[in-house]
């Protein structure tokens, strides 16, 4: 894979790399996971190691914030995360920090894998929870580390207006616009809290048919857990979203933003023709459900 800087990372630089920092890990195979990210390309190390390196330099601050707050936020959740091992330094032309993690067993969640949605709906709002519930002083502020997750929609408001323009001829221009405003019309009024700014089925792992991991907290931070419940539209429906919504207990207004992150993702990824991922909806299907709720509820 070659980077928009132009950098080659593929297995003959992770091998050097490894074997020019980590001799002690020089002798173990390395190959591309199975689905890859956007913002890091990953290799297994072994059996029960994995490499990350970012692919870009808007995701280099995400090595550092991991390395710091993962093994203090690992205790305090119900779920197994990533432990960082080591941290790389940059080398053979790669420009970057990279890191080494301990390998997670699991498959990336999809309605096939789950035995029972509706459970792993909860088990996902319980995770949530207590991520909140981790005391957040001197945690990182939502900002441009993590895409201003956490933050407030209104960095993207020019953005999701220019956007429902460009598509207006495939997605009801106004019903959109009105999910955008009323999820612009409030803000989080609690303390920040923890969140892990990317909760989609490609960081979840199930085993035997179970949630049981959670990885990729590069666009952690805190502050309004609203873009934590995007995965309500993307993937969960009916009875797993109630379940969902259920146990985080968000409000309406919190609701209403969640569907805003929602709507901005999914438009900006349509009008790209960007992919999902297999076991989501398509960005075409989010915004529909989006719509559809928002219309259901009232326009509220």
């Amino acid at each position: 894979m070659t980077t928009t800087d132009g950098i080659k990372i593929d297995i003959a630089l992770v091998s050097r790399l490894i074997a020019a920092q980590f001799p002690q890990w020089g002798d173990l195979p390395i190959r591309p996971v199975a689905w890859d990210g956007w913002d890091n390309r990953t290799f297994h190390l072994g059996d029960r190691m994995k490499v990350r390196l970012p692919s870009a330099e808007g995701y280099v601050a995400q090595v550092e914030k991991e390395h710091r707050w993962l093994p203090r936020l690992a205790p305090l959740l119900p779920l197994a995360v990533p432990v960082p091992l080591a941290m790389g330094r940059p080398g053979f032309g790669y420009p970057w920090p990279w890191s080494v993690y301990g390998w997670i067993d699991g498959e990336t969640a999809s309605v096939e894998r789950i035995a029972d949605l509706p459970g792993f709906a909860t088990e996902l709002g319980r995770l949530l929870v207590a991520l909140q519930r981790v005391d957040a002083t001197d945690g990182p502020l939502a900002g441009e580390h993590n895409f201003f997750r956490g933050g407030s929609l209104a960095v993207y408001d020019a953005e999701t207006r220019k956007t429902i323009a460009a598509v207006a001829g495939e997605v009801d221009a106004g019903e959109a616009t009105g999910v955008w405003e009323v999820a612009l019309e409030s803000t989080w009024e609690g303390p920040p809290v923890w969140v892990h700014g990317d909760i989609a089925v490609g960081n979840l792992l199930v085993r035997e048919g179970a949630l049981r991991a959670i990885i990729d907290f590069g666009s952690s931070g805190v502050g309004d857990p609203a873009c934590d419940l995007v995965i309500a539209w993307t993937f969960l429906r009916g009875e797993s979203r109630e379940a969902f919504r259920a146990v985080v207990r968000a409000d309406s207004a919190t609701w209403a933003r969640a569907r805003g992150w929602a709507l901005w993702k999914a438009l900006i990824t349509f009008e790209r023709n960007g992919r999902s991922h297999p076991a989501e909806r398509s960005p075409r299907e989010i915004i529909a459900e989006v719509l559809a709720e928002h219309r259901r509820q009232g326009g509220c």
